[in-house]
C-alpha cells in the first residue's frame, strides 16, 4: 500500500473501574470515544507535564491497553520549559513526562503510528496563570481528551483484527511546552523502525472548530497523500460528513498541509503524516490558530487552553451535542481509513 511511499489512591481507583473492554464493540460507532474522553477530562483535569495528574492519566491508559490485550507500557523522559515571571525574569522549569506505548502486531515489521498528546497546557508565564490559562482545573476535553477517546475507541476495534502493518497506539506528553514527547519519541526510534514507520496520525483539538480537517505533512509524498489524506477525504463525503483540508489561504502553509503539532517533528523527519483537528483555516491569519468565528461564547475564536472554555459543561451548553457528532464522524472516518492501510 505504502510502496509509493501513580501517586493519588483515589482517583487512580477511580479511573481504573472505567472498563473499556465492558462497553463492547457493538456500540454505536462513536460512543467509546466520547464516554472515554468525558472520563479522562472529569477523573484527570489539569494534566500537565510531569504532575501526578499527567502520571495518574498516562496509567489510565496503560491500564485500558492491557485490559484489550495490548502489550502496554510508560516510558518516562526528562525536559524542560522556559517560564516567563512578572519581572520578565526567564528560568527553566524541568518537567518528567511520561510516553504511553501500545503494540498492535502485524504481519510484517512496518508499521502505522495513532498518536494523541495526553498532556493539558502548563502556564508558561505569571500572565497565563492570571489570564485562567492552563493549570490544575484545565479539564482539555478539546485538547485532547477526545483525541485520546477516539485512539482508544480505534484500538478497541481493532484489536482483535488481523493486519499486514503493526499499529502503534501512543499517548504523548510535553506536547503544550513544544512537543518534547513527540521530539523524544522520534530520538528514541532506531534508523530501521523509522524507516518502517509508514505514516504517523495526530489527533489534537477535535471538538470546538468550525470544520473537521484532515491534513498531510509538507514533506509527504503525493502518492501517500493520495491513500491517507485524499482517501479520508473521500470516505468523510461519502458518509455526508462535512470535512476538509487547509486552503493554503497563508503561504507559510500550503494547501492541504497541517501545522504546529506533534506531528510536524514526525514531518520534519521525513516520516509521512496525517494530521486530524477540528479548526477554521479561513479564520484570523489564516494558519489554524483560530478555531471559529469570535462571539459572546468564545470571545477570542478559541478555546485551547482556557479553563473557563475548554470543558465538557461549557461545551456542552454553547454547542450542544458537538462532542458527541464529533467523536461519530471521526470515527466513521478514521476506522475504515486505518483497515485500507493497516491492510486488515
Amino acid at each position: 500500500m505504502f510502496s509509493a511511499l501513580r501517586r493519588r489512591l483515589i482517583p487512580l481507583t477511580l479511573g481504573a473501574c472505567f472498563s473499556l473492554p465492558a462497553l463492547g464493540a457493538a456500540l454505536p460507532t462513536g460512543d467509546i470515544a466520547n464516554s472515554q474522553a468525558r472520563h479522562i477530562a472529569t477523573y484527570f483535569p489539569g494534566r500537565m507535564t510531569g504532575t501526578p495528574a499527567e502520571m495518574l492519566s498516562a496509567d489510565y491508559l496503560r491500564q485500558q491497553f492491557a485490559q484489550m490485550g495490548y502489550q502496554s507500557d510508560i516510558r518516562t523522559f526528562n525536559s524542560r520549559y522556559i517560564y516567563t515571571a512578572k519581572d520578565n525574569r526567564r528560568n527553566w522549569h524541568n518537567v518528567t513526562g511520561s510516553t504511553v506505548i501500545a503494540a498492535h502486531d502485524g504481519k510484517s515489521r512496518q508499521q502505522i503510528i495513532v498518536m494523541a498528546h495526553l498532556d493539558t497546557y502548563a502556564p508558561h508565564s505569571d500572565a497565563d496563570s492570571e489570564n485562567n490559562l492552563g493549570g490544575l482545573t484545565l479539564q482539555g476535553i478539546d485538547d485532547n481528551a477526545l483525541g485520546l477517546g477516539v485512539m482508544l475507541e480505534l484500538a478497541e476495534r481493532l484489536k482483535n483484527t488481523t493486519t499486514q502493518y503493526g499499529i502503534r497506539f501512543i499517548a504523548t506528553s510535553g506536547e503544550e511546552e513544544g512537543r518534547l514527547g513527540a521530539e523524544n519519541l522520534l530520538k528514541r526510534m532506531s534508523a530501521e523502525e523509522r524507516k518502517n514507520t509508514l505514516l504517523v496520525i495526530n489527533l489534537d483539538n477535535l471538538v470546538v472548530g468550525d470544520k473537521l480537517y484532515f491534513n498531510s505533512g509538507k514533506q509527504t509524498p503525493a502518492s501517500v497523500r493520495k491513500l491517507t489524506r485524499d482517501r479520508a477525504l473521500a470516505i468523510a463525503r461519502r458518509h455526508g460528513i462535512s470535512a476538509t483540508m487547509n486552503p493554503g489561504l497563508n503561504p507559510d502553509y500550503p494547501k492541504g498541509t497541517g501545522c504546529c503539532n506533534d506531528a510536524e517533528v514526525f514531518d520534519n523527519a521525513g516520516i509521512p503524516v496525517l494530521s486530524v483537528e477540528a479548526t477554521n483555516w479561513t479564520l484570523g491569519k489564516k494558519d489554524g490558530y483560530q478555531q471559529r468565528a469570535k462571539s459572546r461564547t468564545f470571545p477570542n475564536g478559541v478555546s485551547w487552553h482556557d479553563v473557563r472554555l475548554d470543558n465538557q459543561q461549557y461545551i456542552d451548553k454553547a454547542l450542544p451535542g458537538r462532542i458527541e457528532h464529533r467523536s461519530r464522524d471521526v470515527m466513521r472516518v478514521l476506522l475504515p481509513l486505518m483497515k485500507e492501510l493497516a491492510k486488515a
